[in-house]
């Protein structure tokens, strides 16, 4: 039981990573915009995450602090990335505060994951 909630732990942190990652790319390419990409970054860290916030098979008790902390984050990254998607549709662009927020939201709940015990 414990290897399967190490391999959600690693599905959650790839969800993170492929968020991350499409938003590292649009960095670099100067775009600035939101993909596809970034949604289902974000579905698979959230679904991950709520698998992991249910208690099957630890002998030790969750930490709720930590999962509602990163389920607010969670919830706020899906609010900016549709706030994003929605002003890049009918602009052309996403604001440069709502960009830089996604990145630094995604940094912070992927490093809240790893280092928070």
């Amino acid at each position: 039981m414990e290897f399967l909630r190490h391999l959600v732990v690693l599905i959650h942190l790839v969800g993170f990573a492929v968020l991350f990652g499409a938003w590292v790319v649009e960095l670099v390419n100067g775009k600035r915009g939101i993909t596809r990409l970034m949604n289902w970054g974000l579905a698979i860290a959230g679904v991950a995450g709520l698998a992991l916030a249910a208690p099957w098979g630890i002998e030790y008790d969750l930490n709720y602090a930590k999962i509602g902390t990163k389920l607010v984050i969670l919830i706020v990254i899906g609010a900016l990335l549709g706030i994003g998607a929605g002003r890049q549709r009918k602009t052309g662009s996403v604001p440069p505060a709502i960009f830089w927020l996604i990145g630094i939201l995604t940094f912070a709940n992927a490093a809240i994951a790893v280092l928070w015990r």
